[in-house]
């Protein structure tokens, strides 16, 4: 089935690219969630306005990334959240949590869809989180979830 992206997915390509993956893939996993919509004619028109999109949101060169990459390593973020005696929290952390906690630390602007965890963050304590500035840059953060 022909798709085109909506937001940059890991391996199959970037928010405007048209892509051809299996049936089931895009069905049940790219539409509904909001990553790709199905490929038309007129369809086609909208890639232009998702490509224009992205460049205004993209960082674009690997210099610019390794700038913002040097800023994010060099921030502490620290996230207060409810949780519980045990140290559970109650939910968990988004990558919209960590990107307005990295803009609230100081740091530099980011969307939070290229906020990357690892699994959902779900404990006090101290965890890793990526971020994917560019293709070839990713920035390795520190973030703190202490109690509130």
């Amino acid at each position: 089935m022909k798709i085109i992206l909506t937001h940059e997915v890991s391996g199959l390509g970037t928010a405007g690219d048209v892509v051809d993956v299996r049936d089931g893939y895009a069905r049940n996993y790219l539409v509904p969630r909001g990553f790709a919509i199905r490929w038309t004619k007129g369809g086609e028109k909208d890639v232009a306005q998702i490509r224009r999109g992205r460049k205004i949101r993209e960082i674009a060169t690997i210099e610019q990334a390794n700038e913002v990459k040097g800023q994010l390593e060099g921030v502490k973020v620290k996230l207060a959240v409810r949780a519980g005696d045990a140290g559970r929290l109650f939910g968990s952390v988004t990558p919209a949590d960590v990107a307005s906690a990295i803009k609230a630390a100081g740091g530099p602007d980011v969307d939070k869809r290229r906020v990357e965890l690892g699994s959902p963050i779900k404990t006090l304590g101290s965890h890793q989180v990526s971020v994917r500035l560019h293709t070839d840059v990713v920035a390795k953060l520190g973030v703190e979830v202490v109690a509130a």
